[in-house]
């Protein structure tokens, strides 16, 4: 008996280790502080839910893009982008979404208008007043076409890279995470470094221009917070349509670009079509053979592709 009483005492323990374990990791994980930040590239703006970081790359000018990351690589994500914008004689602007690389971990569901106030709030903290070209990839696409449809006189092209809102697969343990409620929350805990460090694994066994990825996830899976945005976005941001941004778009003539991977496992290539039917002004290209990390993967074609948009849509 006292070993029947052992092996489940040790089963108990090793259950409730389990059940503890997100929790515990999470709080080991560190929280993004001013000595962090001041190790960090680039700047940061005090929005109304939290510190924003931020980088400017080229000389100032009127001509500015602004790229927008996805649900979960940070904007190190247009590294492979930025040299060909600035020689299309744009600034650019890249910044890290709330949880993603070094801005606050802010609190609250991350909806679409929830991304969109932040991209908001730091052209106004910058002083930019005048139209911006937006690039949005993935997550970010979605969160450009809501910004776009609600602040149009502020957006002067639309650039979709991949992007999210027309349809969407997620891998199975953020799915199953993502309606789970306070048990996907655990699941999530318990699963997703795995998950996103396998993904970017993947993605660096091809032809990728940042062949330090699984170590740049791996520091974001260090920071406490990450977790809990992605699964916020998942369940929020994500879930949302895009439908009627896309309509407005269109009614606004907004000029508007979507690049597609035609391998792309994440965001379907039916997206090409849907996207038709709402704005049946867009451009649209498929990149032969591309996956869903066309920002780093795919980055020569993406960059042809907008050269020939803002060659035939001038200012």
């Amino acid at each position: 008996m006292t070993a029947t009483y052992m092996i489940v005492a040790a089963l108990v323990l090793l259950a409730l280790a389990l059940v503890a374990w997100p929790g515990i990791a999470e709080r080991l994980r560190r929280p993004v502080t001013d000595r962090v930040r001041g190790r960090a590239p680039g700047d940061f703006a005090d929005l109304e839910d939290g510190a924003t970081h931020y980088k400017w790359h080229g000389s100032r000018s009127d001509r500015v893009i602004v790229l927008v990351h996805g649900l979960s690589t940070p904007m190190w994500v247009f590294d492979g982008l930025i040299r060909g914008l600035l020689g299309l004689r744009y600034r650019v602007l890249t910044y890290d979404l709330y949880g993603r690389g070094h801005s606050d971990p802010a609190k609250g569901a991350q909806t679409l208008d929830f991304h969109a106030r932040q991209l908001g709030g730091l052209l106004d903290a910058l002083g930019i007043n005048l139209p911006v070209t937006l690039l949005g990839y993935s997550m970010g696409g979605a969160i450009a076409a809501r910004f776009a449809a609600t602040e149009s006189d502020r957006v002067e092209r639309l650039i979709l890279l991949a992007p999210a809102g027309m349809g969407y697969v997620a891998a199975k343990p953020l799915a199953l995470a993502r309606r789970g409620g306070p048990f996907g929350a655990w699941l999530w805990g318990l699963t997703g470094p795995r998950l996103l460090r396998r993904g970017a694994r993947e993605d660096a066994k091809g032809a990728s221009v940042i062949t330090d990825l699984p170590d740049r996830i791996s520091a974001e899976l260090k920071r406490r917070g990450y977790l809990a945005a992605v699964l916020s976005s998942e369940r929020h941001a994500l879930q949302e349509s895009v439908a009627e941004d896309h309509r407005e778009i269109a009614a606004m003539y907004i000029p508007t670009l979507a690049i597609w991977g035609e391998a792309d496992t994440v965001i379907p290539l039916a997206g090409v079509g849907q996207l038709a039917l709402w704005n049946r002004h867009a451009h649209q290209e498929v990149i032969p053979g591309g996956p869903h990390s066309l920002p780093y993967t795919r980055p020569t074609q993406v960059l042809e592709a907008l050269r020939e948009f803002l060659h035939d849509v001038p200012e």
